[in-house]
C-alpha cells in the first residue's frame, strides 16, 4: 500500500485540489442537508440551528406518510410534471442536437456564422433565459404577435402561462437553452468517423438512410447515452427558468408548470418548514441515484472502453 501510494505520489497530487474542491461544494453542502432533514428546524429554530431539536426519521414520515403535512401539498403534480419535463426536454434536445449537428458538419458558405448564432442560447445565463421567456410567452409577447399576426396560424393569442400549456411553454424554452451542448458533442463525435465506413456502404449499394442507421447512429450511441445521463440529473433538477418565468424567483408557475424544485422551494422556504425540506431533498437525491443506477444498467456496454 505505501508503495503504491508512494508509486503515485504525483498523480494523487495533482487530483488532490479536485478532491478538496469535491469536497467542499459536494459532500459538506450533502452533510448538511442530511443533518438538516433529521432536525426540526423552523423559524423557531433557525437563528441556532445547531441546537435544533433532533427529530429522527420524523421529517421523512412527514413528506411521505402524513396527509396533513403542508409540504407535500402538489408534489405528487409536481413529480409528475417533471417526469414528462425530463423526458421532453432529454428528447427534445436529442432530436434538435443531432439534426443541426449534422446539417452543420456538411460543408456549405456561412457555416462558421451558422455555428456561432446556434450556440447563442447556450452562452445566456439560465436566469436570463428565464426572465426573457416571461416576456415572450406573455399573452401580447412576441410569440402570440407571431403566430396570430404575422404567421396567422393561431386565431387569437393563447395562454402560454396559465393553464395547460403553461409545461409546454417551460420544456419549449428548456429545449432551446440546452440543445447546443448535443448539438456541439454530436457535432465533434461525427466528425470522428471514418469516411471510409460510408464509402464501404455506397460500394454495397445503401443509401442514406441505411448509412444513417447502421453507421452514424452506432457510432453515436456513447454520445447519447452521455447526454442522457446528463439531462437526467440536470433537468430532474431543473429551477431556474421555471423560478424566473413565474414571479422573479417566488416561483409557482400553478399545478400545470409545478416542477420538483419549484414546489419544494416555496412549501420549504415560505412556510419555514427546513427538516422536512431537507428530506424531501435527499428523497430526491436517492431517486436520481437510482435513475443513474437504471442508466448505467441500460447504457454500460455503450460507455466500456475495450
Amino acid at each position: 500500500m505505501k508503495k503504491t501510494i508512494k508509486k503515485y505520489s504525483f498523480a494523487y497530487l495533482l487530483i488532490l485540489p479536485s478532491i478538496i474542491s469535491l469536497f467542499i461544494v459536494q459532500v459538506i453542502p450533502s452533510l448538511q442537508g442530511l443533518y438538516i432533514s433529521l432536525i426540526k428546524l423552523n423559524q423557531f429554530t433557525f437563528k441556532d440551528f445547531l441546537k435544533a431539536p433532533f427529530v429522527g426519521l420524523q421529517n421523512y414520515f412527514f413528506i411521505l406518510f402524513d396527509p396533513n403535512s403542508m409540504v407535500r401539498v402538489g408534489l405528487l403534480g409536481a413529480i409528475r410534471n417533471s417526469a414528462i419535463f425530463t423526458i421532453c426536454v432529454i428528447s427534445g434536445t436529442l432530436v434538435m442536437g443531432l439534426g443541426l449537428a449534422i446539417l452543420l458538419n456538411q460543408n456549405f458558405k456561412g457555416k462558421g456564422l451558422a455555428r456561432t448564432l446556434l450556440l447563442l442560447p447556450w452562452i445566456i445565463p439560465t436566469y436570463i433565459v428565464g426572465l426573457l421567456a416571461s416576456f415572450m410567452y406573455s399573452y401580447d409577447g412576441i410569440i402570440n404577435r407571431v403566430l396570430v399576426n404575422i404567421l396567422h396560424i393561431l386565431p387569437e393569442p393563447l395562454s402560454w402561462k396559465v393553464g395547460p400549456l403553461t409545461l409546454v411553454s417551460i420544456i419549449l424554452i428548456t429545449i432551446w437553452r440546452f440543445f447546443p451542448m448535443t448539438m456541439l458533442m454530436y457535432l465533434a463525435a461525427l466528425q470522428g468517423i471514418s469516411k471510409d465506413y460510408y464509402e464501404a456502404a455506397e460500394i454495397d449499394g445503401a443509401n442514406d438512410l441505411q448509412k444513417f442507421w447502421y453507421i452514424t447512429l452506432p457510432f453515436l450511441k456513447p454520445v447519447t447515452a452521455m447526454m442522457i445521463l446528463y439531462g437526467l440529473i440536470q433537468h430532474i433538477y431543473s429551477f431556474n427558468i421555471a423560478a424566473m418565468m413565474f414571479g422573479l424567483g417566488s416561483g409557482y408557475p400553478g399545478k400545470w408548470g409545478d416542477l420538483i424544485m419549484t414546489n419544494l422551494m416555496r412549501n420549504s422556504f415560505s412556510l419555514w418548514q427546513y427538516g422536512p425540506g431537507g428530506a424531501a431533498s435527499i428523497v430526491l437525491m436517492l431517486l436520481v441515484l437510482l435513475l443513474v443506477m437504471v442508466w448505467l444498467k441500460i447504457f454500460k456496454d455503450s460507455i466500456t472502453i475495450e
